[in-house]
């Protein structure tokens, strides 16, 4: 079948259009100049960007054969489809005729004397779901049938998203196994960047932090030899580190000649050690101590490596203090040439300060908001506010981002233009009142912003009231708000219009929960399904306006944003039918990448819930919030 890249419809092969929003299944168009380019298409003919979907092939042998066995398995994986030489440009790497090679294969008897191949590979059938896809959205924990190393990207998949290449396609044919996943091949080597010296200590500190939670998720799947190759750690575009691919445990895989098995964290400090004497950076003592101590087995496990790199984190952050550093004071032989990286003068720290190996300051802030009537209404009830503004300090050394949002979201009901007016009065009441009482640098407590919602709801109910108006005329409305003030947020919600949250690390999550009938069910203990086959069902239980503040109960709870986020706010016309829940991979995620635009994301968005929740009006607000670990006292 194929999947539209567009609202992900599944299509029958012979398509050229999606049935469903007549997306093109067979042209995309160039990235760049906006050329119609055919899918099967390396490059861009009108400007010669590279945009067609490219895979890395990593190509293996189970077992050492001879060449001409070599050579009579790859002609028979093969099948002798292409008149071209198998080994040339041109011709392709399955006998479907699906995967293009970029540049040639090395000959069977080069091939043969090699554990493993790695070849660049055209995708002629982007759109056609590959088996391993297949598999994973009806039984995706089944792995029988496929290569062994292609099991391990099918088990952390989906715990490590952005960390682990994707996996797109696995065979095994005799003694020749194929996978094709993800190209990052063009990714910052981790070494470069350690190198570099205008990276800051606490961004280091931060990879290794990265690194210990890694060599565990690899641990389950015996591919922690992927973390101990310098070459295989790699930076994405913010700066997050991830792996070009994974790498098999073997007998005697270690850094050192005298192999130790099974591997231990001693290895994990080897691969630092390495990338501290090749970056040629002045060095932080603790950190040089730590190594020290991890050698030779005092630091045993991940949690005391945690522990001590939390410590010298804290070390790095705190303010002057004219004595000495807590790390310096309870491991005394570790040497201080922590320096300053202009005038070399040692640099001071605080035995008191908290733990900061979590704390982050803020890169960057983006929103967008959109409100769409849907294809079935005639009006539009819903109703936004974005208010929100930024401070930027730069200089030479530093820079430093305040930022402070109020984002608000509402979908009015009543009858005769009733719910346009709830909507559009709920927000301006709110916008008003924080206009006026958030004065502070830092974000409303909790009584604050319950206050702000029943001004909100008594204004609505006065207005009903002053109207006698009764029943399904009263006016009202849903909502969701969200205050921002750096990485620090509060939200505010009251009906079904819902908050979520997606990271690369934690997936999506829905942060709020819907008042209506079927979860008050639930949380009474009643099965959902059993919750949900009442026919009030989605009958709200809250709502700002009709009834006085005995009745309205809003959910008031903060968060601390410590990675990349992106936040969704959604009217249920843009939440319906686990629209956000079925298609946060292709048009959520994507958004969290700093080249990604936001607003052409929420009219993607949007445009999807128009097809499939059309009946009802469509809104959404996003924020991107772009963090890194906090260098400010560092300078």
């Amino acid at each position: 079948m194929l999947i539209c890249p567009h609202c992900q419809f599944e299509n029958p092969n012979d398509n050229k259009f999606c049935q469903n929003c007549g997306t093109s299944l067979t042209h995309r168009a160039c990235y760049k100049c906006g050329a119609e380019v055919s899918s099967d298409t390396q490059d861009c003919q009108n400007c010669g960007t590279e945009c067609g979907t490219i895979w890395w092939a990593i190509i293996t042998q189970e077992t050492p054969v001879i060449v001409s066995e070599f050579g009579d398995a790859l002609t028979q994986m093969q099948g002798n489809i292409n008149s071209q030489p198998q080994s040339a440009v041109g011709s392709f790497l399955d006998r479907e005729q699906r995967y293009q090679l970029l540049a040639p294969l090395p000959s069977p008897e080069v091939m043969a004397t090699n554990t493993e191949v790695k070849v660049r590979v055209l995708d002629c059938q982007p759109y056609q779901i590959s088996p391993i896809e297949a598999m994973l959205d009806n039984q995706p924990l089944s792995v029988i049938g496929i290569p062994n190393l292609a099991k391990a990207y099918v088990v952390l998949q989906p715990e490590t998203p952005s960390v682990i290449p994707l996996i797109h396609d696995a065979w095994q044919q005799d003694n020749i196994q194929v996978i094709l996943i993800e190209d990052r091949s063009h990714w910052q080597l981790l070494l470069d960047a350690w190198q570099d010296q205008t990276t800051h200590p606490l961004q280091i500190l931060h990879w290794c932090y990265q690194m210990i939670h890694l060599w565990g998720v690899l641990e389950q799947v015996n591919c922690r030899q992927s973390l101990l190759e310098l070459s295989n750690l790699r930076l994405d575009e913010d700066q997050t580190l991830g792996l070009q691919r994974l790498h098999l445990e073997t007998p005697g895989s270690n850094l050192s000649e005298d192999a130790e098995l099974p591997l231990t964290i001693k290895a994990l400090g080897r691969v630092w050690q390495t990338l501290s004497k090749q970056s040629q950076r002045t060095q932080i003592g603790s950190f040089v101590k730590m190594l020290e101590d991890l050698e030779i087995g005092k630091i045993e496990n991940l949690e005391e490596l945690r522990s001590r790199l939390e410590e010298i984190a804290t070390e790095l952050e705190a303010p002057a203090n004219p004595n000495f550093s807590s790390t310096e004071a309870k491991y005394p032989s570790a040497s201080t040439i922590l320096q300053d990286h202009d005038n070399g003068e040692e640099i001071d720290k605080n035995e008191d300060a908290p733990t900061i190996i979590f704390s982050m300051q803020l890169r960057s802030v983006e929103n967008t908001g959109r409100t769409d009537v849907g294809r079935q209404r005639n009006h539009n009830e819903d109703y936004f506010g974005i208010d929100s503004k930024q401070q930027k300090l730069e200089l030479p050394r530093s820079q430093n981002l305040q930022a402070r949002g109020l984002y608000i979201l509402c979908d009015g009901m009543g009858g005769h233009a009733g719910g346009e007016v709830a909507s559009e009065l709920a927000v301006n009441t709110l916008r008003q009142y924080f206009q006026e009482n958030w004065v502070t640098a830092e974000l409303p407590t909790a009584e604050t912003i319950q206050k702000a919602v029943f001004l909100a709801n008594e204004t609505i109910y006065n207005l009903n009231q002053q109207g006698l108006r009764s029943g399904v005329g009263r006016m009202g409305t849903t909502l969701v708000m969200l205050l921002m003030h750096n990485t620090r947020a509060a939200f505010a919600h009251v009906g079904d219009s819902r908050l979520y949250r997606c990271t690369r690390q934690r997936g999506l999550e829905q942060i709020t929960v819907d008042h209506e009938v079927g979860q008050r069910e639930i949380a009474k203990g009643v099965e959902s399904a059993i919750a949900y086959a009442r026919p009030d069902a989605y009958q709200l239980t809250q709502a700002i306006g009709p009834r006085d503040a005995n009745f309205v109960h809003p959910e008031v709870d903060c968060f601390e944003i410590s990675e990349d986020t992106l936040l969704l706010l959604a009217s249920d016309g843009l939440s319906d039918n686990d629209l956000v829940e079925k298609n946060w991979h292709t048009h959520l995620e994507p958004l969290l990448s700093s080249g990604a635009n936001l607003e052409s994301g929420l009219n993607n968005l949007i445009d999807l819930a128009n097809e499939h929740n059309g009946h009802d009006n469509i809104t959404g607000i996003l924020i991107r919030v772009k963090v890194s670990p906090n260098q400010q006292s560092w300078y």
